[in-house]
């Protein structure tokens, strides 16, 4: 992964030393300079991610530099530093486009937690921008192409409320591309020109996650040594997308329904109601309605979250999309790790289709780039193939040749329900009960397993 790269401009002798010191040990690529002059010489000539200069230097002072920088490319982030009696200078510069701004004497665990705020800033910018070009070149809906008709009844949905604002919920287990509808959703919208902003509510620890969510004040809470905007509030005019909503504390549910209501929103620690242009995405794993009955979800939250719901199916239930997906993935991953495996070989290819993928999409993907990479060129072929996938087919093809169908018919889904319970049980009774131990038995996440377990009411 490239490291950011970050210019310097101090007049400050021990000031630049301690800078340069810092932010190299944080695994940053760092070139300091003695002031302005040497770094409007320095910029142009390679790309930086990040510029950090003092407010006042002889020659060319900070707020030149900046100009000078907001001038050559506005998208650039620039943070200040400046003394105590500076700061309403720091303030001015901030309206002419600088990110933040930091007071001597300089404090380590601030200048960090300002250039990480800076970097991830960038960052998200950068994303955006590169998936806005991407799709106004030609948007096709990339790896939700589909054959299957659950999946080309998903696009169509899409295709007819992206361009509402309506909250749109999307249902479906880990690894089906929620996140990916999500995105379908706003890059085919009226706001794809905006932010497109993720909270994976299931990873925050909650104690965070409000704070992430709406932001704070400095001083609003034990740590909070300078105010941070707020996802909600960095979704301005564009989308926000909870992931893992159904994972959230009823406490935040809350505050998460006046949002969505009132379309408004205060930081931790503020007074001032932030007015909201947003739309707003969900996603879970979860049954949700299940949720409501068991008064473990709001009910007042799910219906105005459930809008528009979008069901992903898992792709066991969608097997005529696994060679137009493995075909994808195939000619993606040729191109991005530059080999040249020509095909998936008939047999393989039956062996891939048959297996049951327990991660979904995203399993099937890092297979392909797995059998890429080892591949590199030519066909990939059985032998090529994992055991665990040409294991698992043989067994479920048997499994299949012993299924009866009644002239009445028998239900699919619980066919397999009963089929994954009993895996299930198998594999925890031989780990004896370690979870970790069962989910590398079955080739799983851990956490897939533990959805698995809680869906199936296994202890």
């Amino acid at each position: 992964m490239k490291k950011p790269r970050i210019l310097i401009a101090e007049d400050d002798d021990l000031c630049r030393e301690n800078m340069l010191e810092l932010l190299s040990e944080k695994g940053y690529e760092v070139k300091a300079v003695n002031d302005g002059k040497q770094a409007m010489e320095a910029y142009p000539y390679d790309k930086y991610d990040l510029v950090i200069t003092d407010l006042n230097m002889p020659h060319i002072d900070g707020l030149q530099l900046l100009k000078f920088i907001k001038e050559i490319d506005p998208k650039n982030i620039v943070v200040m530093i400046t003394g105590y009696a500076a700061v309403k200078s720091a303030v001015k510069a901030m309206k002419l486009g600088a990110f933040d701004y930091i007071t001597k004497p300089l404090k380590k665990d601030i200048v960090g937690l300002v250039i990480e705020r800076a970097l991830n800033h960038a960052k998200l910018k950068e994303e955006n921008i590169l998936l806005q070009n991407q799709l106004e070149e030609n948007y096709d809906f990339g790896r939700l192409t589909a054959f299957s008709d659950k999946m080309k009844d998903v696009i169509e949905k899409i295709k007819t409320v992206a361009s509402s604002d309506s909250t749109v919920a999307i249902y479906g287990e880990s690894g089906t591309g929620k996140e990916l509808v999500a995105r379908a959703l706003h890059f085919n919208s009226d706001r794809k020109t905006r932010p497109f902003v993720t909270v994976n509510c299931g990873a925050i620890p909650e104690e965070l996650l409000e704070s992430e969510l709406f932001g704070h004040e400095k001083g609003a809470f034990t740590g909070a040594i300078r105010s941070r905007t707020g996802r909600f509030e960095l979704a301005q005019r564009g989308t926000i997308f909870l992931d893992e909503i159904g994972d959230m504390s009823p406490s935040l549910q809350v505050k998460i329904l006046r949002a969505i209501q009132e379309r408004q929103c205060e930081k931790i620690g503020g007074m001032k109601t932030i007015d909201l242009d947003i739309r707003i995405i969900t996603a879970t794993h979860k049954d949700l309605e299940k949720a409501v009955a068991e008064k473990k979800f709001r009910e007042d939250l799910f219906y105005r979250i459930n809008v528009i719901p979008i069901h992903i199916p898992p792709l066991r239930e969608r097997k005529a999309d696994i060679p137009v997906l493995i075909n994808h993935f195939l000619r993606e991953f040729n191109k991005s790790k530059e080999k040249k495996v020509k095909k998936i070989m008939p047999e393989a290819m039956n062996y891939l289709t048959k297996y049951h993928w327990p991660g979904n999409v995203r399993e099937l993907q890092n297979l392909i780039e797995m059998l890429v990479v080892m591949k590199g060129s030519g066909s990939i072929g059985l032998k090529d193939l994992p055991d665990k996938i040409k294991q698992t087919s043989e067994i479920l093809g048997e499994l299949i040749n012993d299924v009866e169908i009644s002239d009445d018919g028998l239900s699919l889904n619980e066919t397999i329900g009963h089929f994954e319970k009993d895996l299930l049980r198998k594999a925890l009774a031989k780990s004896g009960g370690i979870k970790s131990r069962a989910a590398k038995l079955l080739n799983l996440n851990r956490t897939t397993l533990v959805e698995k377990l809680k869906r199936y009411k296994i202890s």
